[in-house]
């Protein structure tokens, strides 16, 4: 088991105020190695926090936390950034790389802060760019190449480190559907050949159809949880039934062919 989460509850505020706000309420999740798991919900349904949650960001008001044998409920400030830089690798919308370094320089700063060797790092971010088919622009900079290129660059940071669980923030939500369709060709291709663990927010059908399985959150409360069988088409259409039903973004969804 790479993560379990029992009874994870968050409020904003004094919970003996009016102002206070439940984002999250006595939510279960497990995830083994290997897993591709999915996130989806309304917007203000509780799934952003429950992934900051998940990734160590913000504590839980109450809740138990284990990630890859670990408890990290309670760990302090340093041991938590330590557990956060070594176990963890983060996908974001927004890329967040730094536009002063390199896109190999940004790459290798999980390696960096690990204090890895140099032959270890130049082994690692060609082994790793080859395989995203970004080896040729390595030298470039974030603000020289376009968005997909960014995203697998942001991907090719957060894997480098080989951590026990990647989690990913609407990693296709700035992207072209041409870029998003192979950003998430070279996830699952990793999930597969890596047996990389992923956990991804989404709110778009197409997206979240490559996962193994998605978990359905409102008001904070797993509504309903899906597995992908034979058939990925069946499976989306299987998301966009339970997207209606929550009241999902339904003008967010596209044809499986983009």
């Amino acid at each position: 088991m790479i993560l379990e989460a029992k009874k994870i509850s968050k409020t904003y505020g004094n919970s003996s105020q009016t102002a206070s706000f439940q984002a999250l309420d006595q939510f279960d999740i497990s995830i083994n190695k290997g897993e591709f798991v999915g996130i989806m919900g309304p917007s203000g349904s509780g799934k952003s926090t429950l992934l900051q949650i998940l990734g160590t960001i913000e504590q839980a008001t109450s809740g138990e936390l284990k990630i890859d044998g670990q408890n990290v409920v309670g760990m302090n400030t340093t041991k938590l950034a330590d557990f956060r830089r070594e176990k963890l690798g983060f996908i974001f919308q927004d890329f967040q790389l730094l536009d002063a370094l390199s896109l190999k320089e940004n790459i290798l700063i999980p390696l960096v802060l690990n204090k890895r060797s140099i032959t270890e790092m130049e082994q690692r971010v060609q082994g790793i760019s080859t395989y995203l088919g970004i080896d040729t622009i390595l030298e470039k900079h974030p603000y020289e190449v376009s968005g997909g290129q960014k995203q697998r660059v942001a991907a090719a940071r957060a894997l480098i480190h080989r951590p026990s669980l990647v989690l990913a923030d609407e990693p296709t939500g700035n992207l072209d559907s041409k870029s998003a369709k192979s950003l998430m060709k070279v996830l699952v291709e990793l999930n597969s050949r890596e047996q990389a663990t992923v956990l991804m927010v989404t709110h778009d059908a197409v997206t979240a159809s490559y996962c193994d399985r998605i978990l359905f959150i409102k008001d904070g409360h797993l509504e309903n949880e899906i597995y992908c069988g034979e058939e990925r088409s069946a499976f989306y259409e299987q998301i966009l039934l339970v997207q209606s039903t929550l009241g999902g973004e339904i003008h967010d969804v596209k044809s499986l062919r983009n």
